[in-house]
């Protein structure tokens, strides 16, 4: 199947690009074919954020979106940010020593999953293509080694890779251009920064956190409709920095999340058990006492900012949104930006195509355009604020965001570094403290396998295990020693174990597949880098109601 462009990933920054290729086609009066190819059962599937919503770039794109129903329902109505001091203390952060980045009037609480699943119908009303359950597997290329599209994967394999009966081969879609909007740590977004040396002039490695979301059905009058609550320190005290939110959504609904940043070095430390002792916090508690956990989800998210955003074009193909990382950590929002970026690639790339010039280029000015904008700005002035934190921690990485932010407003004469890789920062387990997690007591904290249930994850069992061990050894030869192998602590969802059964006499390393919730913790964190994650059977993974 041949199309003019093709994207891959219905999340915010690819929709946004569907949308404005169609937009500036229409105009022209030129009929511009655009697909976008999703891995998830539907859109928004595998959409997971906060998420407080700012609108600027839907403004630029859609500034009629009040008229056409979007569900951006639930207005900041206000802004509390809290210093946990210990599991039952806190203190409130005065208004005036909040950095202006941090102030959330004019956004909204909102479910990007719903945001996405109304973004791909304006999209379809434009005449854009959308293939949901399909997973972009591998590039296609031409002769000069320029992208020429992606082939999705087959279906139908067992776990050996032999035809099953209900074998169907993946298709092949080419285009003149391809846009990866695959989220953070991308399958094929990762490939393309490989294989062209993408990252060659970033000045630090790209950094990352994982985010662990719950929504809760809360007490109407435990509800405050707008209300967002964001919190830092405790229970992420000494080698550990991110964040904590709740968020008073609609409908007596609150999201409730902890951000750990990757770059933690206890590898006893598990960012699902913190996420659960946070809600024992009298800060979370009060709010979710006496109500419904309703889902449970958990991402990646790339948090290195300008410092670390690569080369964002290849030829034939373009990075938009958390692919190259383009969150902005200051604020803690990336989906505005992620949208800005896709809007820019569709003009580069209408531009493009409606010149003389060949398709398959490298677009280097998307890069150049991009940092021009509003967003590159953006991107600027937070550049700071990551390393500040994974430096001197909590307190004193936000005492010198409050000057970084608040008093030089991101104009420093200087930029922070932070060099050293996510998955190089363990200390050896032997001189880790333990840390001693309480058990779950079944209303404010449970275990993985109860929260992946409400992630309605699933994948088909007999098929290609899509988590890919470069050494099958190193687990339990290399990890275990070192590290007390941390896959069985930094995967939110159970999939990686160390196990001995009876009559075994060493202990092996066994990967639940089925438990995947996409994360790609795993491909980040583990310390020899030996886990790749490649895209399982469309249609597998979470099934997000609302996240």
């Amino acid at each position: 199947m041949e199309f003019d462009v093709l994207v891959v990933g219905a999340g915010p920054s690819g929709l946004a690009a569907a949308i404005r290729l169609r937009q500036l086609s229409l105009e022209a009066g030129v009929d511009l074919q655009v697909c976008v190819v999703e891995k998830g059962s539907e859109v928004g599937a595998h959409i997971l954020s906060g998420a407080v919503f700012e609108p600027t770039a839907l403004n630029e794109l859609i500034p009629d979106w009040r008229d056409r129903d979007a569900p951006l329902r639930t207005a900041v109505s206000g802004d509390k940010i809290y210093f946990l001091t210990g599991q039952k203390s806190s203190i409130r952060a005065p208004g005036m020593f909040v950095p202006p980045a941090m102030h959330n009037s004019g956004n909204y609480i909102v479910s990007m999953g719903n945001v996405c699943r109304w973004l791909a119908r304006q999209a379809e009303e434009l005449g854009v293509m959308l293939f949901p359950g399909f997973a972009a597997s591998e590039f296609l290329r031409g002769e000069d080694g320029a992208i020429t599209g992606v082939a999705t994967g087959d279906m139908g394999l067992s776990r050996s890779g032999e035809q099953k009966g209900n074998f169907v081969p993946g298709y092949h879609l080419k285009a003149k251009y391809t846009l990866l909007a695959e989220g953070c740590r991308g399958h094929l977004g990762k490939q393309l920064i490989r294989e062209f040396d993408l990252d060659a002039e970033a000045q630090d490695p790209q950094h990352y956190g994982i985010g662990l979301k719950e929504v809760w059905e809360v007490a109407p009058e435990r509800h405050q409709p707008g209300l967002v609550v964001h919190g830092a320190g405790w229970p992420l005290a000494g080698d550990a920095t991110g964040g904590s939110f709740l968020y008073h959504a609609e409908d007596n609904q609150v999201y409730l999340g902890l951000i750990v940043d990757l770059s933690y070095s206890n590898p006893h430390r598990s960012p699902f058990q913190d996420f659960q002792l946070l809600k024992h916090h009298p800060l979370f508690a009060e709010t979710l006492k006496g109500g419904r956990r309703l889902s449970y989800g958990a991402r990646a998210l790339v948090k290195g900012g300008l410092q670390s955003l690569p080369k964002m074009s290849a030829p034939g193909a373009l990075l938009l949104g958390d692919d190259a990382g383009t969150l902005n950590a200051a604020k803690i929002k990336g989906n505005h930006v992620a949208m800005k970026s896709g809007m820019v690639a569709a003009e580069v790339v209408f531009e493009q195509l409606s010149g003389e010039a060949a398709a398959g280029a490298d677009l280097t000015a998307y890069r150049e355009r991009f940092l021009a904008s509003w967003a590159g700005d953006e991107l600027h002035r937070a550049r700071n604020f990551a390393p500040a934190m994974h430096k001197w921690g909590t307190w004193l990485g936000s005492a010198f965001a409050f000057i970084d932010q608040k008093l030089l407003r991101g104009r420093a004469p200087f930029t922070l570094r932070d060099s050293l890789p996510d998955h190089a920062t363990f200390r050896p387990a032997s001189s880790s403290p333990p840390i001693d997690y309480p058990k779950p007591d079944g209303e404010l904290s449970f275990d993985r396998l109860s929260s992946v249930f409400l992630s309605n994850t699933n994948h088909e069992e007999d098929q290609p295990c899509h988590l890919q061990l470069t050494d099958a050894d190193i687990p339990i030869r290399d990890n275990l020693p070192k590290f007390d192998e941390p896959a069985q602590r930094y995967c939110p969802a159970g999939v990686y174990e160390v196990v001995r059964e009876n009559g075994e006499a060493e202990p092996r390393f066994q990967i639940n597949a089925q438990n995947c919730v996409h994360c790609k913790t795993c491909d980040i964190k583990d310390p020899a880098q030996n886990i790749t994650w490649v895209v399982p059977e469309g249609g597998g993974g979470p099934n997000y109601p609302n996240m």
